[in-house]
């Protein structure tokens, strides 16, 4: 670690080591206020934006599927570019790459805000996505340094719960800067986010990580990695259609030759070995990309449910589907700070398995159902959600040594994002299949419903499959 502030005088004796137990201190409070920050942003943006689609659609007058890319584009640059930058930030410096993608990210929500059409906002997405993914990649990575052990989960729950009170409060502040102030301004309202992290990291956080300075990039491997995952999320975006399933098949092959290449080159962008020789690591995102996958559509489903067949407005339907964030972030810190001192599978297993729970209750939902009832179902799936999240990023991060704690980051990430793409293409088999490409009427009403409950039956088999993974990893504690 380099540290600017190393060419100062040397001090001696208690004084010297109280100066050094206070700058610890203050590096550890600016790391987590500076993480917690870009943690709320990203997410932030991906919900508002998703309420801001039909105004998007009215403006410049596209149709459906070239307006799904709007938010299509965003998630698969950051998925793409998650993996190569962090390990180039483990070689340029985790500290540096966090500045360029806060400033990266910054000034294309700023374009956004200007896009004269919606391909330019499509191509800007694309810019904004490998932004949030240098921020993402470095900013768990950087926690993971400047807390020991027994302090890391604490943080890095605070800074999973900063994730879903971005996600919970996107939808509702999204609405209301749409309805009074234009879809624009949703981009604008990053800009203040930005400016504070940016000062706050070039002030209070100057330390600098690069534990694989002398290590060459692994460009062909990062390129490889990059056209096999957007020929395969591609193609899990025009399921069920076989041009879909080909693209999924060209992807994995893609995948494979990348394992092959990593295994070959010295210095991987990725250290696929990992997956091999730590079970504890690669136990822990194989379960991460398969809670993601049986959760992310939820929220989707439940919207249309909600609003098609309880009949509520969007802004009702909204604030019942803020309940399962909020208990997320509120329960997210406590259950990392419990996997410092108990092992996280046993956390996380059990929180997968209350996921499981709630998901086959919601799949037994009715058009006569109580609201009371649903509500109760979105807060235990996001108590499940909490117990699971944070010890699970606990355990992988934890698991890992310090040089790589980048492509630790990165890979946690993609696991999130490749788990959301697969969730929703899941929900669009399910509904097409069952349902087909009808409008949303009430004579639809009852194939609907059956959709609905198949998919949410399949998510809560994905997540008894789950609790197996997790409790099979192997014990983080002791290897310390």
């Amino acid at each position: 670690m380099v540290d600017d502030q190393a060419d100062r005088p040397l001090k001696a004796g208690p004084e010297a080591a109280a100066d050094g137990v206070s700058a610890a201190a203050e590096v550890k409070r600016a790391a987590l206020v500076v993480a917690t920050l870009s943690s709320f942003q990203t997410p932030f943006m991906v919900s508002s934006v998703n309420i801001a689609l039909p105004a998007i659609q009215r403006e410049f007058g596209v149709d459906a599927v070239l307006l799904t890319w709007v938010a299509t584009a965003y998630l698969l640059a950051s998925v793409v570019a998650l993996v190569p930058f962090g390990k180039l930030s483990d070689i340029l410096g985790r500290r540096r790459v966090f500045l360029w993608g806060i400033g990266l990210f910054s000034v294309a929500s700023l374009a956004c805000a200007f896009a004269p059409g919606v391909r330019w906002l499509i191509a800007l997405r694309v810019v904004q996505g490998a932004g949030s993914a240098m921020i993402f990649a470095t900013s768990m990575a950087i926690l993971t340094t400047v807390f020991p052990p027994g302090e890391r989960g604490k943080a890095l729950g605070v800074a999973v719960a900063a994730v879903y009170c971005g996600l919970s409060c996107g939808p509702f502040v999204g609405g209301l800067l749409t309805q009074h102030l234009g879809w624009r301004s949703i981009f604008l309202v990053n800009l203040p986010f930005g400016a504070a992290v940016i000062h706050l990291t070039l002030t209070r956080l100057k330390a600098e990580w690069a534990p694989a300075r002398d290590d060459p990039f692994d460009w062909g491997g990062a390129l490889i990695y990059a056209l096999a995952v957007t020929v395969g999320m591609t193609g899990v975006s025009r399921l069920p259609a076989m041009s879909g399933a080909g693209l999924i098949l060209g992807g994995a092959v893609g995948l494979a030759a990348f394992t092959c290449w990593e295994l070959r080159v010295p210095a991987p962008v990725f250290e696929v070995r990992l997956f091999r020789a730590n079970r504890v690591f690669a136990c822990s995102c194989l379960a991460a990309l398969i809670h993601y996958s049986a959760t992310f559509g939820v929220t989707f489903l439940m919207s249309l449910y909600l609003q098609y067949i309880q009949g509520l407005t969007p802004q009702k339907a909204g604030t019942i589907l803020m309940v399962q964030p909020l208990v997320m972030a509120f329960f997210s810190p406590l259950a990392g700070r419990w996997s410092d001192r108990v092992e996280p599978r046993v956390i996380a297993s059990a929180g997968m398995a209350i996921t499981a729970a709630s998901l086959l209750q919601l799949s037994m939902v009715g058009p006569q159902t109580g609201l009371p009832t649903v509500v109760t179902g979105l807060m235990v799936l996001g108590f499940g959600f909490a117990l699971f999240s944070s010890p699970n990023m606990n355990a992988i991060m934890g698991s890992v040594e310090k040089r790589f704690f980048g492509i630790a980051s990165g890979s946690v990430g993609t696991m999130r994002l490749m788990g959301q793409m697969l969730s929703m293409g899941i929900a669009t088999v399910v509904l097409t299949l069952m349902l087909g490409r009808v409008p949303m009427t009430p004579a639809a009403y009852p194939l609907f419903m059956k959709s609905l409950q198949v998919t949410l039956g399949i998510f809560s088999g994905l997540c008894l499959a789950g609790v197996l993974l997790s409790l099979v990893r192997g014990r983080l504690h002791a290897a310390r």
